[in-house]
Order: C-alpha cells, then sequence, then structure tokens
C-alpha cells in the first residue's frame, strides 16, 4: 500500500468472481492492511506465526549512540570489522541513501543504492551486485527494501531510525532468517 498499489488491488479485485478463495500474506500487519482486508474478505481468519511487533530471537539487536555529526566515521568504523561481509542498511530518504552510499565509496568500501528514484535495471544491477559478493553494503530506504531477500543475510544497519515500529520489526526481518542468526544495529 505504501507503494501506490492500492488502486491496481482494486481494480482486480473487482475483476475477480464474487465467490472466491483469498489468502494475503504479510510480514506485518498495520492497520491499512487489516481494513483493507476486512474490506474485500468475507469471514477472514487469521493466522499468525508471531505476535505483531515482534523480532525474531535469532536477532541480536545493538545501539550506538552518537551526535549526528559522527555517524558517518562510526559507520565506517563499524565496517572495518571484516567479519561482516554483507550489510543491508536503512536510511530514511532517497537521497540520503545516494549520499551514504558515495560516502562509503569514497572510503574504498564497495557500496550500491537502492531506492524508487533508480530505473528498474539500476535497481536489479545494484542487488544481483550485492548477491553476488561484489557489493558488501546495500544502502535502501523501507520501499525499496520491500521484499527483498538475501538468503544468509547476518548483518542489518538502520543509519535513520525508523518513524514507526513496524517499519522497524520489517527492517531488521531481512536477518535473522530461517533460524539463523543476525545482527542489527
Amino acid at each position: 500500500l505504501d507503494m501506490g498499489f492500492i488502486h491496481d488491488i482494486r481494480k482486480i479485485i473487482a475483476l475477480l468472481p464474487p465467490k472466491r478463495q483469498s489468502l494475503f500474506f504479510s510480514a506485518t500487519m498495520p492497520d491499512k492492511i487489516v481494513k483493507l482486508s476486512q474490506s474485500i474478505l468475507h469471514h477472514p481468519v487469521k493466522v499468525e506465526v508471531a505476535p505483531q511487533s515482534s523480532t525474531a530471537d535469532t536477532i541480536q539487536q545493538k545501539v550506538y549512540f552518537t551526535n549526528k555529526s559522527d555517524k558517518k566515521d562510526l559507520l565506517v568504523h563499524i565496517l572495518r570489522d571484516e567479519s561482516i561481509d554483507q550489510v543491508l542498511l536503512f536510511s530514511r530518504t532517497k537521497h540520503g541513501a545516494d549520499k551514504i552510499a558515495r560516502n562509503l565509496k569514497k572510503k574504498n568500501i564497495a557500496a550500491a543504492a537502492i531506492h524508487g528514484d533508480k530505473a528498474q535495471n539500476q535497481r536489479i544491477k545494484a542487488l544481483d551486485g550485492f548477491k553476488a559478493g561484489k557489493t558488501r553494503v546495500l544502502v535502501a530506504t523501507d520501499i525499496a527494501a520491500r521484499g527483498i531477500d538475501i538468503e544468509k543475510l547476518s548483518y542489518v544497519i538502520n543509519y535513520d531510525i525508523p518513524t514507526d515500529a513496524e517499519a522497524y520489526i520489517h527492517r531488521i526481518g531481512r536477518t535473522g532468517r530461517a533460524g539463523r542468526r543476525g545482527d542489527a544495529v
């Protein structure tokens, strides 16, 4: 819904037969999704794997307190740990994602930005480079990160803290999957 697909969803639903079976899957269940499901489903049944707004036990969460002016240096310091081979890093804005990626490249850290202002081929290239291990840090906005599934991703950094808990849960849920351990900063 955040990406503006509600109109497309409503068009598709209008073309479906009234008697049908529908299944909806979501990593998070914000109020907008609940209201949408209630408006288009008859007698829905909700199945939850884990309580809403909970994080996987396999994710170790850490926080660093720093001044805004020192964030770039702290990020580079964290990335000096060579055992951190892949990082999905979240930025609040598209401009911020580009700026972070540029700053990391200046420090000889392979990075790429992925967000809605990038052309589809640019997003595919950035994601493929990250999955292949050519790019160490993939800097993404919340919208661009939806649906990203990187096998064995062990590290997520929230460079900018999200404005709501659901976004935080969604972000760090990119790691610690399938019983594997993950770190979220």
